[in-house]
């Protein structure tokens, strides 16, 4: 049974955003983590190395994977950086939320930005986070 407030809109079915598979997939706790990682990191889009150093008892591979269920459920997206514009040893994809997440997380008062952005301030971060906080992202 689906709850109401998951229910897809006219514009989220012809888009096949799924509201419940979404919903579900950020309820296991390592992934809701890492969502919240994203909605709070400063730009909106994290790399994993970020991620990484945010959830030291993952590995990369980890994130990387429970990344890519998150983005086959329409919950983020990844941004790529061109090939001609890439910086060697620096990351060059990051994630962020969908707008239709967004909206549902909205909808449904999960993961509100303000809190978890004040949380990811609390971070101590190394020199290479900070660094790699302040890179410029690609656009959508």
């Amino acid at each position: 049974m689906r709850p109401d407030t998951a229910e897809p809109r006219g514009d989220e079915a012809s888009e096949g955003f799924d509201s419940w598979l979404a919903l579900q997939r950020v309820t296991d706790s390592t992934r809701a983590n890492i969502v919240a990682d994203v909605v709070g990191h400063p730009k909106g889009a994290p790399s994993v190395d970020e991620l990484d150093y945010t959830n030291p008892s993952l590995e990369a591979d980890t994130i990387r994977n429970h990344l890519k269920v998150l983005a086959d459920a329409g919950v983020v997206e990844e941004l790529t950086v061109p090939a001609g514009q890439r910086t060697r040893g620096y990351p060059y994809k990051f994630y962020r939320v969908t707008d239709e997440a967004r909206e549902l997380f909205d909808r449904n008062g999960l993961f509100p930005a303000e809190a978890w952005q004040r949380q990811y301030d609390r971070v101590e971060k190394t020199t290479e986070i900070k660094e790699l906080e302040a890179m410029p992202r690609p656009e959508a």
